[in-house]
């Protein structure tokens, strides 16, 4: 899986130089709506497992999408490489959690024994992901997670359960889903050839309406929650 990036003009602003300032920008959009919707469910759902995941999925997402706004685009070329790790971990832990959100949702179709099983394998997954990025310092990995962990465990366990169920909740995480596999796909490949959007500004767009579709499937789910 290799990203392809358009090259995106510099700017100056006040004299302090801004690289990639659009995808600087649409990756704040992400972080601002990721800490709206942490702070809506805080004040909105009630205590458990189900929503305790979700909202530190939210807050995970915000923080690592807002560092990378800054220390992955904006001011790479002050910090250096190095300082995008922070943000991809905390990317992956976000993933994390909205994994287990989907299996802890799954509790009254999925056996208890079964349920066990799939918790440890999610964070042994995790942890091998860890682990590969350090070591190769790729972002692939932390790509390779949140496909395997959005595409695989969140559309698996929520297709599984509005099958059961007619979950309406469900039914939204499973369309925030296919706008998250758009994205994934148009971050891998340029599709906008404009140098002020290009595909990883469409892409952050459509990650940005993702997350506030997942907001949206949560406060249904929540009606339902355990």
């Amino acid at each position: 899986m290799k990203t392809i990036i358009s090259t995106q003009p510099d700017i100056s602003l006040y004299g302090i130089r801004i690289q990639e300032p659009v995808t600087m920008l649409t990756d704040l959009l992400i972080s601002v709506i990721c800490f709206y919707a942490f702070f809506q469910l805080s004040s909105k759902t009630r205590p458990g497992k189900l929503n305790t995941y979700i909202k530190y999925h939210f807050l995970l997402m915000a923080i690592a999408t807002f560092w990378g706004a800054v220390f992955g685009h904006g001011f790479q070329y002050i910090v250096g490489f190095a300082w995008r790790f922070p943000g991809w971990y905390l990317s992956m832990l976000s993933i994390m959690f909205i994994e287990r959100a989907s299996i802890e949702h799954s509790r009254s179709v999925i056996k208890a024994g079964l349920l066990r099983t799939l918790l440890i394998v999610n964070i042994a997954e995790l942890l091998i992901m860890f682990g590969l990025t350090a070591f190769t310092q790729k972002f692939i990995f932390v790509q390779f997670h949140s496909v395997y962990g959005v595409l695989g465990v969140v559309f698996s366990f929520h297709l599984y359960v509005y099958l059961k169920t007619k979950d309406i909740g469900s039914k939204y995480m499973l369309i925030g889903v296919a706008v998250a596999a758009i994205a994934a796909f148009v971050y891998n490949y340029p599709v906008i050839l404009n140098p002020w959007f290009n595909n990883l500004d469409l892409a952050h767009v459509l990650m940005a309406t993702t997350s506030f579709i997942f907001y949206k499937a949560t406060l249904k789910l929540s009606e339902n929650s355990i």
